[in-house]
Parts: structure tokens; C-alpha cells; sequence
């Protein structure tokens, strides 16, 4: 199974081509080894061009698209997955994922195409996002190559403590969009307490939280340097701040399908 570099960054919503690539390679040179986009995010052009400006040789990076849930029916993942690696510059990324088992999305029509997509070596690995226990257990069921992770939005008003235990169970990395909590951390008491305690930002302290769960690998977005030294420099909690943490009984999803670009 791939090992997935911890934090990654990601980059949706970073749509203006210059900022993107400079930030990718400001990121990379910084030190960050895996770099997620996807069709939808409209950047993956921007994307190659800064990776291809880092002073880091390309197997070093670890790179992660998604095909859009429009163009899952069976030619268009190929057709697309193609037009993605020449925008991206690349001959094969090292992650490709199903982006939402939704609008296109058939499963045993879908996911067979991503294996030979992986035996051709346009991907080194299968992944899907936002798929619950039971889309994992019907996605293991018809692809040959492993699953190697399952993209989902978790936080700490979000553990997914039942399909992270999932994803544990069969050696799959959950790879974690929205890890800080899109600007609301400082709304949670319990994030600023401790953020004060560190001197930190409460955002910090939900991406700190991430990263110190077993099988967890966040992708942070940022655009500026420091913004992005500070994600890849986030604290470290002790086991009683982590408990603090694991203890917040409120819950709230802030991304919502419904409310998305795709639609």
C-alpha cells in the first residue's frame, strides 16, 4: 500500500493560475510532498506548472487528482483522466480518485475503468472520496487493485469514528478535506482554549488534532507562505488536549453536495 506524505495540501477553491503554481512550488520547496486537485477545482494546469517550477524532483512529489462526478461514465473517466495528465504535465499521477459516487457514478461500470487505468500506469493508485462503509464495502467488490484511500471531510465537529475504524480495518488512509474547519475553529471553545495555550491559531489546533490520528492524512489549504509554514509546522498536543478534543459532542458537516459547484 502507498504511503501517503502527511499534511498535503490542497488546493481547491485556488482558481487564479499564477497564485496557484506559486504557492504549489512555494509549498513543495517548503517541504510538502503530496498535492491534491481535482477536475472540478478548475486548476490543475496551474497545478503541474508549479510543480514543475520546485526545485524538487517530480517522483519526490506525491501527486493526487480526482475524476469530476460528471465525467464518471466509462469513456469519459479515460477520456478525462487523459485530458488531466496533460494539463498536469505528467504521464501518471500517484492517486486517482472517484470525486463523490454521484450524477455519473455506476459502480460496476465506473470502477472497472480505473483499474486499467492503473495496469496502463496512468495511476500508481485507486482512491475514491466521500464514500461511506458500505460504498467501500461495493468498490472493494469490484476493483482489483486496492482501495488505497477514501477522501472525506473530517475535523473535529466531524471524527468519523465509524468509517475511520473502517478504513483502519482494511489499510486504507482517510485522506481529510475541510481539516480547518473553514474559518469556524474559533468558534469551538475548546479549540481556542487550547490554541491560547499554544499561542496558536484554533485552526492549528484542529489540523494538530488531525495529524496525530492513526491512518489520517489532512490536506490543508493555503495560499500564502506563512499561512502555509504554519500548517506544516502545527503543534503538537498532549494526550490530554487530544482527549479534550475527542470529547466535543457538537457535530456540524460544512460541505454539503447540494450547495457545490458541480450542480
Amino acid at each position: 500500500m502507498a504511503t501517503i506524505p502527511s499534511p498535503g495540501l490542497g488546493t481547491s477553491g485556488n482558481d487564479d493560475p499564477d497564485q496557484c503554481a506559486e504557492t504549489v512550488r512555494t509549498a513543495i520547496e517548503m517541504g510538502y510532498r503530496h498535492v491534491d486537485t481535482a477536475q472540478m477545482y478548475d486548476n490543475e494546469a496551474a497545478v503541474g506548472e508549479g510543480i514543475a517550477r520546485a526545485d524538487v524532483d517530480r517522483e519526490d512529489v506525491f501527486l493526487a487528482t480526482k475524476v469530476h462526478p460528471s465525467n464518471l461514465a466509462p469513456e469519459d473517466v479515460r477520456e478525462t483522466t487523459e485530458e488531466s495528465l496533460d494539463r498536469l504535465g505528467v504521464s501518471q499521477v500517484d492517486l486517482l480518485y472517484v470525486h463523490w459516487p454521484m450524477r455519473a457514478y455506476d459502480a460496476e461500470a465506473t470502477l472497472p475503468v480505473f483499474d486499467e487505468l492503473r495496469e496502463e500506469g496512468a495511476t500508481r493508485n485507486v482512491a475514491v472520496s466521500n464514500f461511506t462503509p458500505e460504498l467501500l464495502d461495493e468498490a472493494r467488490e469490484i476493483l482489483d487493485a486496492p482501495i488505497t484511500a477514501n477522501q472525506v471531510e473530517i475535523h473535529p465537529l466531524l471524527p468519523q469514528h465509524d468509517l475511520l475504524d473502517y478504513c483502519r480495518e482494511h489499510d486504507i488512509t482517510v485522506v481529510a478535506y475541510a481539516p480547518l474547519m473553514q474559518g469556524e475553529a474559533g468558534d469551538v471553545d475548546v479549540l481556542q482554549e487550547i490554541a491560547d495555550e499554544h499561542d496558536a491559531a484554533p485552526e492549528a489546533i484542529s489540523l494538530a488534532w488531525l495529524l496525530q490520528r492513526d491512518g489520517v492524512v489532512p490536506i490543508p489549504k493555503a495560499t500564502g507562505e506563512d499561512h502555509l509554514r504554519a500548517n506544516f509546522e502545527a503543534p503538537t498536543l498532549s494526550e490530554e488536549e487530544v482527549s479534550r478534543i475527542d470529547a466535543i459532542d457538537e457535530r456540524e458537516r460544512l460541505v454539503d453536495p447540494d450547495d457545490a459547484a458541480w450542480n
